[in-house]
């Protein structure tokens, strides 16, 4: 069952550092009772109230001041996204979702995350003991960098009005050069609204895209089908043995890294089912390192928020290879961590502002593009 790190309270307790408040809202008790367990376990965290709905947690979080709430997508008296849009609004504070593994789940977390939520979970699988402590590291993980993570008013734009962007981008010189440079993105927590901010930028005719955005099984599909009809671009949870095309972005599915490959003349995908990198499958390392062995100086990287370290030490070895790196800054991003360990490595050529981001790559490509080298 879940447990503390030894050491870890005395060191809290010492340094007087302060615990993290999280109110719980699932109208489960079973899931109610779990999520106590896992968060009350937890050196650094305290859960302050516990609530079956909406209405409940209304008042709980006036009387409790949470740092955190967890929040069940599918919610009783009142819908877990009006909540969160009220929310969001009235009162930004961090979110942390906790999703059923179903299609209609994975929509409205997609959702929830579009309307400001820092990121989410998937509900436990109560009958399976084993995998519990993983399952506790990663809410515990969440938790934490939800907790430090950016909370901003959020825009919700209409769909039809992404797909015009509001700003002169630079064009490629040479269409032609576009099927050998390549864009290869990583992101983590936040990554989701950062990534699909990038996309709808960008324009048909821009070099093949590869992502690798961690997010579980079974939420890859959506997310890529939801870009898909906000962009230009055609985008798609990669399936492997893709030639890479221009115009068209792979994310990596779920289950498995995604390596950038050759075969003759093209790019292809490749899905890999090896061990997880830095905790992750689909780990940005994996695939930064796979373009760095097979783009060189074809590669452009570009590393987005999130907590932790992958895609540093890859994104440092697409430099040494020749890539051209990009890395998100701190003032844009939802959790600066992934950003700033690439930045720390020396693996960005520069840093810009997500917004930004689009045009300072696309104009990149406009001056290099032309001189893109076979490897």
């Amino acid at each position: 069952m879940p447990f503390a790190l030894a050491g870890e309270a005395e060191f809290l307790e010492s340094s007087g550092q302060m615990k993290i408040k999280v109110l719980i809202v699932d109208d489960s008790a079973l899931i109610r009772s779990v999520m106590k367990e896992i968060i009350g376990s937890q050196p650094d965290m305290e859960v302050v109230g516990v609530a079956p709905d909406p209405i409940i947690a209304r008042d709980l979080i006036k009387q409790t001041n949470p740092d955190v709430l967890t929040l069940d997508v599918e919610m009783p008296r009142m819908d877990g996204l009006d909540f969160l849009e009220k929310l969001m609004r009235l009162r930004p504070m961090p979110v942390v979702m906790v999703s059923s593994l179903t299609e209609r789940g994975s929509e409205i977390t997609l959702r929830a995350l579009e309307l400001g939520a820092v990121d989410f979970v998937t509900k436990p699988k109560i009958s399976i003991q084993s995998g519990m402590q993983e399952y506790t590291d990663m809410i515990a993980d969440k938790i934490r960098a939800a907790a430090k993570a950016s909370i901003r008013p959020r825009t919700i734009a209409h769909a039809n009005a992404d797909k015009t962007p509001g700003e002169s981008l630079p064009q490629i010189r040479n269409p032609f050069t576009s099927s050998e440079k390549l864009i290869i993105i990583g992101a983590s927590t936040g990554g989701t609204e950062a990534i699909k901010e990038f996309l709808i930028k960008m324009p048909s005719d821009c070099p093949g895209i590869l992502i690798t955005q961690h997010m579980p099984e079974g939420f890859t599909r959506s997310f890529a089908l939801r870009l898909d009809n906000l962009c230009k671009i055609s985008v798609k949870e990669s399936a492997g043995n893709e030639r890479i095309l221009p115009g068209h972005a792979y994310i990596a599915p779920g289950h498995s890294h995604l390596k950038l490959v050759r075969s003759g003349a093209n790019y292809m995908t490749q899905i890999d089912q090896g061990p997880p990198v830095n905790r992750h499958r689909p780990s940005v390392d994996v695939l930064f390192n796979s373009a760095a062995a097979c783009a060189g100086k074809n590669a452009v990287g570009v590393i987005l928020t999130g907590m932790g370290k992958d895609g540093a030490l890859g994104m440092l070895e697409m430099r040494n290879a020749g890539a051209y790196n990009f890395a998100q800054d701190e003032a844009s991003c939802v959790v600066f961590g992934m950003p700033r360990e690439a930045i720390a490595v020396g693996g960005a050529h520069e840093v810009v502002s997500l917004q930004a981001m689009p045009g300072r790559v696309l104009a990149y490509l406009a001056e290099h593009g032309s001189r893109a080298l076979r490897v």
